[in-house]
């Protein structure tokens, strides 16, 4: 099988991250790659989008010391990772079974219910042990001009995906990213959202010139 060199593994200050694919069903204003086509040198727009979790897992091994280094490992690339739920779930197991001591997070549009039509919270929750959710905004209305998303009712979508990770016991987080010119957004009224739907919350601060 022939090697797949591109940056599926890439490290960010030192944290390793996975980068799934560059799919996506949401095209969000803040999104870094709007910006640039590499984060801290590694290039993650990728010539073939076909990643295997066994491309991912040559890229860990041959990277063990600075995985074991590490605390977390993070799935969040130029991409929505669920896209590719089958390939994230055996690359998850693969980590539980060989670095147990890692935690593992999935950064996500929460998206992934409503493109594969079932409850996949519950798929993940064996082997994912934080999510942050993309709530991006206090209303459908903000959401939307934010997140450009290609799925129907998305803001409904993700309030509904993260409920479903607040109840398959996975720790959540719904995000929003805060100070992104002419695209003002409520944080108090977001973080009151993502109380009532049990999750914890954060907002970061919009990164002009990305990482």
């Amino acid at each position: 099988m022939e090697e797949n060199n591109e940056n599926l593994l890439y490290f960010l200050d030192g944290k390793p991250y996975i980068n799934m694919t560059n799919a996506c069903t949401n095209a969000c204003v803040f999104c870094v790659r709007n910006q640039k086509e590499d984060v801290q040198g590694a290039k993650l727009w990728l010539d073939c989008d076909n990643t295997k979790a066994q491309d991912v897992i040559n890229q860990i091994e041959l990277n063990k010391q600075k995985i074991l280094n590490n605390s977390e490992i993070v799935f969040c690339g130029y991409g929505e990772p669920l896209i590719r739920l089958e390939e994230v779930i055996k690359i998850a197991k693969y980590l539980k079974e060989n670095y147990p001591n890692l935690k593992i997070r999935v950064n996500t549009n929460g998206h992934a219910n409503a493109i594969f039509k079932r409850n996949v919270a519950d798929e993940l929750a064996p082997y994912i042990d934080d999510i942050s959710v993309s709530l991006n905004g206090e209303n459908e209305e903000v959401y939307n001009k934010i997140s450009n998303p290609k799925i129907e009712n998305a803001y409904e979508e993700v309030k509904r995906f993260i409920r479903a990770c607040v109840e398959a016991k996975i720790k959540t987080t719904a995000s929003v990213v805060a100070n992104v010119p002419n695209y003002p957004i409520d944080v108090e009224r977001c973080a009151l959202i993502a109380k009532s739907l049990g999750a914890k919350f954060r907002s970061r601060d919009f990164i002009p010139n990305g990482y």
